[in-house]
């Protein structure tokens, strides 16, 4: 099997694809990512979803939402940053958006006068500092390598720190057995007692909402769409019957639902 994830080598989303598959190759953004299985150019794609400190992947909720994917796993890794660099005499340190807000407190106290600069992928922080010595970049403590120093470890501003990462397949490949079910809601409707309906469907049920976000249809200013996480599979009676009431609700509009799946913790 063969998966794509955020590039270059040695990001987080790398350590979570190789729990995926042997064979990884590397797309710049996560649309590019859930575009390319889209398309069948490869079988799977692994896309950061949910951070335990900045919380949702804004990226990720609208890539699932535009392509036809189905989601047939999860996983969840820690996450440790540490600031790699060549000397202590940076002047700069550039990381992923997300890197550097879950880092912010540590940074601000420690070096309250280094520059910020988001690029791409954690790893590509790591390349920029490699190659430019007024450049540290946030990573794993193993990509250092042998040419950049570990100044300081475990600089998260929470130790809890961890992410969810989804497993992207062809929506030929969407399950309905597993213990977790994601489903993305577009009413196309705007009155009282909406979302209330919508939740209802799956309380009314003992079923469990472990995530439940809005974004912006872009349809019209005002207008959303939810995506929700359910603690059930599809294949259990009563989690079907909610997708059926919350398709009714929904008439106006479509439920895309991109399959039930399993959790697996990666550790290093």
């Amino acid at each position: 099997m063969n998966a794509v994830t955020l590039g270059p080598a040695g990001t987080y989303s790398h350590r979570a694809a190789r729990a995926v598959a042997a064979e990884v190759s590397f797309r710049e953004s996560v649309t590019a990512i859930v575009d390319a299985v889209a398309d069948g150019e490869f079988e799977r794609g692994v896309v950061p979803i949910e951070n335990s400190i900045e919380g949702s992947v804004t990226e990720s909720l609208d890539a699932l939402a535009e392509y036809d994917v189905s989601v047939t796993r999860e996983v969840v890794t820690p996450i440790r940053h540490a600031l790699l660099a060549q000397d202590d005499a940076f002047e700069v340190v550039a990381s992923h958006s997300q890197a550097l807000a879950q880092c912010r407190n540590w940074l601000e106290a420690e070096y309250p006068d280094a520059g910020l600069e988001a690029v791409a992928s954690t790893a590509r922080g790591v390349e920029r500092a490699r190659e430019d010595a007024r450049v540290a970049g946030i990573g794993h403590p193993d990509n250092a390598g042998d040419d950049l120093s570990i100044l300081a470890a475990d600089i998260q501003d929470q130790t809890s720190n961890a992410t969810r990462f989804l497993v992207v397949a062809p929506d030929s490949a969407r399950s309905d057995a597993g213990g977790k079910t994601t489903l993305i809601v577009y009413p196309n409707a705007n009155y009282p007692g909406l979302l209330l309906e919508l939740l209802e469907a799956f309380a009314d049920r003992n079923l469990n909402l472990s995530r439940i976000e809005s974004r912006p249809s872009g349809e019209r200013l005002g207008d959303y769409l939810f995506h929700f996480d359910v603690d059930a599979g599809l294949y259990e009676d009563h989690m079907a019957k909610a997708v059926g009431d919350v398709e009714a609700i929904a008439d106006k509009g479509w439920v895309k639902v991109l399959g039930s799946y399993d959790t697996e913790h990666v550790l290093d």
